[in-house]
Parts: C-alpha cells; structure tokens; sequence
C-alpha cells in the first residue's frame, strides 16, 4: 500500500459507524413517535426527531412499512413468542392469563400497538402474517380457556365481557376506558383469577352497552350460562 495512503478498513469505519447511529436514532425517535401518535406518526417529525434529513430516514427505510416494520420487530417476536407458549400450555386458563398479561405489558398505552392489532393501516406482508398467527393463536388460547370449563363460580358475565374485551378489542378497550385504569384492572383481575375465590373480584370499569357488545362480539359458542 502506498505510503500515506488509508486503509479501506480505517476509511470506512467512521462512515458505518455513523450510519449505525443514524439508523438507531431514526428506529428509537419512530418507536416513540408511534406509541404517541400512532403508525400515522408524521416521518418529517421522525427524521427531526432522530437529527437527521428527511432523506437520511429515506435510505435506511426506503418505504413506510419498513419503518413501521423494523419499528415494532421486537414487540411483534415477544407478542408472537407469547401466544404459541400460550397457546400449548399445560393449564390452559393459566396460559390465557399469562397471554393476556403479555400482551397488556406490550400494549400499554402505545397507539402504534393499538393501530397494529386493530390493523387500521395497510402493513407489510411480514407484519401482516405475523398479525395473522397472532389472531389464530389467541382465538386457540380462548377456545381451550372456556372448553377447560373451571371458571370461578362467581364470574359474571360483565367480568367475563372484561376479558373478553381486553383481548379482542384492545384498541377499543384503550379509547373507551383510560388505559392506565385498563390495564391496572386487567392486572387486578388476572390475580384475582388466580388466587381463587378467596380473592374478590374488582368491578370492571364498564358500561351495560360495552358488556352486551363485548358478549356479542364473543359470539354465542362461548356465550356464558346464566
């Protein structure tokens, strides 16, 4: 090598280094813009955000979806890795609570989350088939949870409609009912689930209209017996 002239190892590095840096910033500033303002969340402000040129965001993340994608990549593998441990475990009333208990420790008051499982944007088809094994999963860990028939003998039918609802219209469930309230009654119900009947119930922060709708939305195969 000519003398005074760079390694193509000592050239590069700072520029990889760099464009990791980028990278991580635009991932970090979407994930927050996300959880706050949803997958609408304005890429301009996502590029300002991470300190970078609208175009810099371009060529990490050619497309939207690769963003949004890339974005919730952890979240999408825990929730996914949630629902088949679920799906399959031993009890499976305590499988549903685990699940439930996942997805509310994922969900929380993140509107991105929300967007996702309520699929009110068009996604990937990486995303959309994880989204899509996530629902067949749970609907099994639903099935197997009421088939195993041990249910408190004082569950109402509004208590049930709470879970029922948690799990299926969790984006309803968050702008229905502040989600901090939400989520903190899920975690006292899944507890009380658990501790037995020695453990009372909470009342679910509902209304008539939201029971009778979460019941309709269960269906009539898993409708309770009054």
């Amino acid at each position: 090598m000519p003398p005074g002239s760079a390694s193509p190892n000592r050239s590069t590095r700072p520029l990889r280094r760099d464009a990791q840096r980028n990278r991580d910033a635009l991932l970090a500033a979407a994930s927050d813009a996300f959880a706050r303002e949803g997958l609408n969340a304005s890429l301009e402000g996502i590029a300002r955000q991470a300190g970078v040129a609208i175009g810099t965001l371009y060529r990490h993340f050619p497309t939207r979806p690769d963003l949004v994608q890339e974005a919730f990549e952890g979240k999408l593998q825990t929730w996914l890795a949630a629902a088949e441990a679920s799906a399959c475990a031993p009890d499976p009333w305590e499988g549903f609570c685990g699940y439930l208990e996942t997805l509310c420790d994922l969900q929380a008051d993140d509107s991105g989350m929300n967007d996702l499982a309520s699929m009110h944007v068009p996604l990937p088809d990486f995303v959309s088939g994880r989204l899509t094994r996530i629902r067949e999963l749970t609907q099994t860990i639903v099935d197997r949870a009421h088939q195993q028939g041990t249910l408190r003998a004082d569950v109402t039918r509004q208590d049930l409609a709470f879970v029922i609802w948690a799990h299926s219209r969790i984006a309803a469930a968050t702008r229905d009912v502040a989600p901090d309230v939400w989520r903190r009654h899920l975690h006292l119900m899944l507890d009380a689930f658990r501790a037995g009947n020695a453990h009372p119930l909470p009342v679910p922060p509902m209304s008539q209209d939201q029971v009778d709708r979460a019941m309709t939305n269960l269906g009539s195969t898993h409708a309770p017996t009054e």
